[in-house]
Order: C-alpha cells, then sequence, then structure tokens
C-alpha cells in the first residue's frame, strides 16, 4: 500500500498532460494580469470587514503588526511558491507541487484542503459582498428585506447565491475576460483605499494608538467556551485571555484570509504566458502592494476610533469608522467600493478552486469527466458549474463567521506544504531547471514551515475540529475511490 500512496507524479508527465487538446487551458495571462489578479483577490473582506473586527476582537492599535506577522509569514511561503511554480507550471498549484514531491496521498490531501479553502472562501466573500451591498440599499425603495438579506437575521442570503450564479456564467466565459473585469474592478478598488488612508489621516487622533499593544485581559465569556479559543491556550493549559502578544499573533492568524492572493496566482500557472518569470513577479508584486495597504488602513482606522468603540460584530467596520467622525458620504463611498471588489475577490477564489479541482481531475483522483475544457473558451466547464453549486449553497444558508477561519487553517496548511516540498524537489530533482531560486535553503523554507504552523495554533479548537473532519472524509474518498482511479495506479496496472 504505501508504494502506492507515496507514488509520485513526474514533472514531465505533468507538463505533458497540460499539452493534450482536451485537457489544455488557454495561455493568456502575463506579469501584470497576475500582479492584478493577486492584489485583487487579496483587497478584499480583510481590508474592509477583518481590519475592524481583528482590533475590536484580538490585537487593538496592534493590528497592524498582525498584518506585518501575516506579510512576513506569507513572504517565506511565496519564495517557495515562486520556486515551485516556476519550475512546474501547471494549474493546480500546492496539489500539484506535493505530487512532484512527496507523492499521491499527500497531494490528495493537499488538494482536498485547497478545494476547502477557495470553496468556503468564495462563500465568505459572497457573504461580505451582500453585507455591503445592504449598506448602499438601505433607506432606499430597494433595500433588500431582513428575510432574505442575511441568514443571522433572515431564513437565507439571496444576494450572495445569486451573486455566485451569475460568477459561475463568466468563469466558464473564459479567463481573459476574468482578467478584464478584475483589472477594471481591482483599479476602482485600490482607488477607494487610497482615498480611505488619505482621508482617514487627517482625522486620525494618535491618542488612540496608546497603548499600541493592549495588555492582555481575561477572554469575556460571551467568546463560547474552550472550543472558541485559540488551541495554544487549550493545548498548554493558559488562561483564557485576549490583547497583549498573543492576541497580536491570534490576529494574524485571523487576518491570514487577506493573503491568500498569491495562492491563486499560483494557480493559473497553466494559463500564464512565459510562467518562468511572469509568476514570481506576480507573486512577489501583489503581496508587497497589499502587505502595506493592509497595514496603513490598520493604523487609520484604529487611528480614527478607539479600538474598544469598534463592533467586532459589525460587518462594516471601515464604513462605521468614518461615521464616527462625522464623514457618512465617505461610508458610501467606501461600501460601494467594497461591494464592487468583493464581487472580484469572490470570483477568483471560485477560479482558483476550478484549476485545483481540474488538475486533481485530470489526474483522475476526482472523476475524469469533469477534467474536459470547453471546446471554444478553453475553461473546465464542467467543474465550474459543478463547484458552483456548493458555493452557492455555502454563501446562501451558512454565516459569515463560520466561514473565515476554515479558509485560514486551509491556506496555512496548504503553505506548509509548499514549503516542505521545496527541499524534497531540491533533493529529488537537483536537475531541474528553476527560473527562480530560494535563498537559504532548508532554512527559510522550514522557516516558513514553522511560523505558518506558529499561526494555526492560535486558531480556535473548533475550526481545528471542523478542519479534522473535512480531512477524514477526504481520506474516505480517497481510499474508497481516488487511489483505485488514478492514472498513476491504472499505469501501474498495466505494466
Amino acid at each position: 500500500m504505501s508504494s502506492g500512496i507515496f507514488r509520485t507524479k513526474s514533472i514531465e508527465q505533468t507538463m505533458q498532460d497540460t499539452e493534450k487538446p482536451e485537457h489544455q487551458l488557454k495561455k493568456n495571462l502575463g506579469a501584470l494580469d497576475l500582479i492584478v489578479f493577486g492584489v485583487g483577490v487579496s483587497v478584499g473582506a480583510g481590508i474592509f470587514v477583518l481590519t475592524g473586527q481583528a482590533a475590536a476582537s484580538n490585537a487593538g492599535p496592534a493590528i497592524a503588526l498582525s498584518f506585518l506577522i501575516a506579510g512576513l509569514g506569507c513572504g517565506l511561503a511565496a519564495l517557495c511558491y515562486a520556486e515551485l511554480a516556476s519550475s512546474v507550471p501547471a494549474a493546480g498549484s500546492a496539489y500539484t507541487y506535493t505530487y512532484a514531491t512527496m507523492g499521491e496521498l499527500l497531494a490528495w490531501i493537499i488538494g482536498w484542503d485547497l478545494i476547502l479553502e477557495f470553496t468556503v472562501g468564495a462563500a465568505a466573500l459572497a457573504t461580505s459582498f451582500s453585507q455591503y451591498l445592504g449598506v448602499i440599499l438601505e433607506g432606499t425603495p430597494f433595500a433588500i428585506p431582513p428575510a432574505i438579506a442575511t441568514v443571522e437575521e433572515g431564513y437565507l442570503n439571496l444576494p450572495a447565491g445569486l451573486l455566485v450564479i451569475g460568477l459561475t456564467i463568466v468563469l466558464i466565459s473564459g479567463v481573459k475576460l476574468t482578467s478584464r473585469i478584475n483589472q477594471v474592478v481591482t483599479g476602482i478598488k485600490v482607488l477607494v483605499v487610497l482615498t480611505v488612508i488619505i482621508v482617514g489621516a487627517f482625522f486620525v487622533n494618535v491618542a488612540n494608538w496608546s497603548p499600541f499593544i493592549p495588555p492582555a485581559e481575561a477572554a469575556p465569556e460571551s467568546a463560547g467556551g474552550a472550543l472558541h479559543l485559540p488551541l495554544v491556550q487549550t493545548l498548554f493549559g493558559l488562561e483564557p485571555s485576549v490583547y497583549g502578544v498573543g492576541g497580536v499573533f491570534a490576529a494574524a492568524a485571523m487576518v491570514f484570509f487577506a493573503f491568500i492572493g498569491f495562492d491563486v496566482v499560483a494557480t493559473t500557472a497553466e494559463e500564464t504566458r512565459n510562467p518562468q518569470r511572469n509568476l514570481p513577479i506576480g507573486i512577489f508584486g501583489s503581496l508587497a502592494i497589499v502587505t502595506l495597504l493592509y497595514m496603513a488602513v490598520s493604523l487609520v482606522i484604529t487611528g480614527m476610533q478607539n479600538y474598544q468603540d469598534i463592533d467586532p460584530e459589525d460587518g462594516a467596520p471601515l464604513a462605521a469608522a468614518f461615521v464616527s467622525v462625522g464623514l457618512p458620504i465617505m461610508a458610501k463611498l467606501i461600501a460601494i467600493g467594497a461591494c464592487i471588489g468583493l464581487i472580484v475577490v469572490c470570483m477568483i477564489l471560485f477560479l482558483g478552486q476550478t484549476r485545483v479541482g481540474f488538475a486533481m481531475a485530470r489526474d483522475h483522483l476526482l472523476p475524469a469527466a469533469l477534467a474536459k475544457t470547453h471546446p471554444r473558451f478553453g475553461t473546465p466547464y464542467r467543474f465550474t458549474i459543478i463547484a458552483g453549486i456548493p458555493i452557492t449553497i455555502l454563501a446562501t444558508f451558512v454565516p459569515l463567521s463560520t466561514l473565515a477561519e476554515l479558509v485560514n487553517i486551509g491556506t496555512l496548511a496548504a503553505f506548509i506544504l509548499v514549503s516542505i516540498g521545496v527541499i524534497v524537489l531540491r533533493k529529488s530533482r537537483p536537475d531541474l531547471k528553476r527560473s527562480f531560486r530560494v535563498p537559504w535553503v532548508p532554512v527559510l523554507p522550514i522557516a516558513s514551515a514553522l511560523i505558518c504552523f506558529y499561526l494555526m495554533l492560535y486558531l480556535s479548537l473548533e475550526t481545528w475540529i471542523r478542519f479534522v473532519i473535512w480531512l477524514a472524509l477526504g481520506f474516505l474518498v480517497y481510499f474508497t475511490y481516488s487511489r483505485k482511479h488514478s492514472r498513476l495506479n491504472t499505469m501501474e496496472e498495466k505494466r
């Protein structure tokens, strides 16, 4: 059994698969497309929603440090992604790299993990879109009735579900169309964010930044008990607390959701022109831009409004900060920018999910019929349609708070395996052409893996339980279906 579950798919075979007409994706993306993809997916719920929530619940003004820590962890992982993506420019991101380095079972686990990450992430962003749409339409004849506006107050979230259905049609129509829409909307969104930073800077009260790291205090009983506390507190018997240095790391784990842009960039490797050059540019360019934007916005929002006055349950905390200083017109501008921007973030996460699933289906770990591409648009239309169903259901019926942390734990787990994959591939394939090389191997990849694991420990026990259940379901699917139908298994049986 062990020889089967640890069999690897050669890089040469992986690249040959990308050239088969029935499974071939069109190469339409350049370096600018990739940077805009990364910025587009990152400037979303993190900057418009999680910034205020994490400041109020965990870090106070030190939320800026939380973004720096999360950005550092992502930066180290980005080095590893850049080397693997430029060496193995095929769809599937971490799944494909793991298959080439650590074997089929681990590749399946990470692919299954990425499907969770992107599916839940797309649903979460659709839910955030609906919240800001409600802010825009409030008080107008088009105000959304509470019964269909949110799951918390009504029966379903209809705007979120309709958004996913519309994006399914867009994604089937081609990645170039997706990229063009993303470029226009990302431009609008970045302008809104820069306006927030510039205008908000005039209303910053420096006194609100003191103390910059609020002293640790006992977690309120309403926090939800042990299940809602960071795993590190449960493991080591620490007193439940918020704020302090621990709160800064807990917030970093929470806002990691904001930094999954370059992960999506890597999933488009097969649709990129000159991927050896353009993928590293896209990954590092997008990460640098969003890290600076996040830190600037976090300093502005905590400077305009004391962190203790920010409502952690507010779905639009950035808009609320401007209302608090008497600028409701800015609140409306933010709501419009966020609403438009979140559409694109949802779309790109949905795109990433389809490319990972497409790669797994091409390897027959999922039904092979799902790997067929559209004869005209060159997109994995079958998998896109199938994937749209669970995303629509989650966005329509599950609240945002339940979705966000599941994305973070899935992302961090993927980063750990990618970091380890660099070390393994350096030893197993030293001859492989690498247009980008991670410096100081194995020190930097190990540091990347350790930082990501440390941040995972600051996610709640409840999130870990959901994650383990999802992985257990993945093992069941693998050993009852995927292992037997795998293309590598079929090839072994024919020998």
